[in-house]
C-alpha cells in the first residue's frame, strides 16, 4: 500500500460478508467540474474489475462553477450515478451526511472529489470490512490540501478527540468505508440548518 494506510476503527459483532459487494460511493463536490468525469471513470473501472454492485452519489455543496451541470451529464450517461444539489454551501460534513442518508446499498464509501484518495484502494477497505469491522479509514500518508481545508480538518479532529479518543481521532480521514446500517445511529442528528433545500437527479 503506497498511497493509504488502513485503520480499522470499529468491530462488528457479526460478519455480513455479502453486504460488502454492494456499495454506495458518496462524493461531496465543491467546484470540481474538472475532476468529476475522471473520478467517475476510475470508479467505474473499480466496480467492473471487482464485480461490485455499486452506485455513486455526487453531492454538489453549492458549487460556483459548472459542477452541477457536470453531475447532471454524468447521471444521464451512467445509470449508477445519482446527483444531489444543495442550494448553497453547507460544508463538506453536511454534504457527506446528506449522501449517506440517500445511500441504497449495504456499504457506504466516502471519498473526496479531487482524486487525492485513490479509488483503486476501495477493495482494500472492503476487505477489512469482510474481516468483521464496521468502519475502516484509509489514512493518507501525506495530506495535500490547501491551508484552510487542512485547518478545518485539524479543528474537526480536535473536536473528535473528546468523543473518540486522541489516537482514534488522528486517524480520521475522508476516505472511509462503513456499513450503511450505522447511519441509524445518527438518524436524529440535525445540521446547523436542518431545513436545507436540495434537488436531485
Amino acid at each position: 500500500m503506497e498511497d493509504v494506510e488502513l485503520k480499522p476503527m470499529l468491530r462488528s459483532e457479526r460478519n455480513h460478508l455479502s453486504d460488502v459487494r454492494s456499495i454506495s460511493v458518496i462524493v461531496p463536490v465543491y467546484n470540481s467540474e474538472g475532476s468529476l468525469e475522471k473520478l467517475v471513470e476510475r470508479l467505474k473501472q473499480v466496480f467492473h474489475s471487482h464485480e461490485l454492485d455499486a452506485e455513486i452519489i455526487l453531492v454538489d455543496d453549492g458549487s460556483r462553477d459548472g459542477s452541477w451541470l457536470c453531475i447532471q451529464q454524468l447521471s444521464d450517461q451512467y445509470p449508477f450515478v445519482r446527483g444531489i444539489h444543495l442550494m448553497r454551501n453547507y460544508g463538506q460534513h453536511n454534504a457527506l451526511l446528506c449522501g449517506i442518508r440517500a445511500a441504497r446499498n449495504g456499504v457506504v464509501v466516502t471519498i473526496d472529489d479531487d482524486l487525492q484518495n485513490p479509488p483503486e484502494e476501495i477493495p482494500e477497505l472492503l476487505k477489512r470490512l469482510e474481516s468483521g469491522h464496521d468502519v475502516v479509514y484509509g489514512t493518507p500518508r501525506a495530506e495535500q490540501h490547501g491551508f484552510w481545508r487542512d485547518m478545518a480538518s485539524r479543528i474537526t479532529k480536535i473536536v473528535l478527540q473528546s468523543t473518540m479518543g486522541a489516537k482514534t481521532a488522528r486517524n480520521v480521514s475522508a476516505f472511509r468505508a462503513l456499513r450503511t446500517k450505522l447511519r441509524d445511529a445518527f438518524a436524529d442528528y440535525h445540521a446547523t440548518d436542518p431545513s436545507s433545500p436540495l434537488t436531485s437527479c
